[in-house]
């Protein structure tokens, strides 16, 4: 009964219509699956969330197509997929679900409709509990301070008692000139102590860059990408 489960539904590349109907059926299923997982705790389009629901019933047909030879099948396949990959880069998870959603339609492409599933409900499992505990995300009370001054002040030893009261840990990441040289933009890796107010903070750095521009906000998206 088990083994059923790893044996595929076509032999010799043909197909019926009622077989055809399986595993396109079963391929939109899959990336609906993956498509709602990814889409927990996530920021997700609508096009790209169309994306992973439609993709693996294409590529199972590219597959069925090529009358499944393998490696027709990925050229062909992998061909279409550079338009996605044309576009800015995404975040790894997002590649990944791509990924995820092609060897999907492989699997159904050659009649493997039990590993397709099985597959499917496993890995979208695992990405459902790792964004649900958020694995290797930032610290909550982690931060980037940004924080202007004039060229006449002496930075260097200026906030560091400001710092100690309301932060736990902090590091100089950068420091650049702008408008001329005329202003220095410190960019800090920070950690809030538990309970610190922000804005006594900010108004503390304030009364000492001159109440020029200060920012604290959390780590950019793009730090995700690949």
């Amino acid at each position: 009964m088990l083994n059923n489960i790893f044996t595929s539904i076509l032999t010799e590349g043909t197909f019926t219509a009622a077989q055809l109907g399986i595993v396109t059926i079963t391929s939109l299923i899959c990336g609906l699956i993956i498509a709602l997982a990814y889409s927990v705790k996530n920021k997700c389009s609508r096009s790209f969330t169309t994306t992973l629901i439609m993709l693996p019933a294409i590529v199972e047909l590219v597959i069925i197509l090529v009358n499944g030879n393998i490696g027709a099948g990925v050229a062909v396949a992998g061909a279409f997929s550079l338009v996605r990959f044309r576009s800015a880069p995404g975040r790894g998870q997002e590649i990944t679900s791509i990924f995820l959603a092609m060897a999907v339609g492989l699997a159904t492409g050659m009649g493997y409709i039990g590993v397709a599933i099985l597959f499917t409900v496993i890995i979208s499992a695992i990405n459902l509990m790792l964004n649900i505990t958020k694995l290797g995300a930032a610290d909550e009370y982690h931060r980037i301070l940004k924080i202007t001054v004039p060229e006449n002040l002496d930075y260097e030893g200026r906030f560091e008692d400001i710092f100690n009261k309301y932060l736990s840990d902090y590091t100089y990441e950068e420091v650049k000139t702008s408008n001329m040289g005329s202003l220095y933009k410190i960019t800090l890796s920070v950690a809030l102590k538990t309970g610190v107010s922000t804005k006594a903070m900010l108004d503390e750095i304030r009364t000492r860059n001159g109440n020029l521009d200060i920012s604290l906000g959390r780590q950019m998206e793009n730090m995700e990408s690949l």
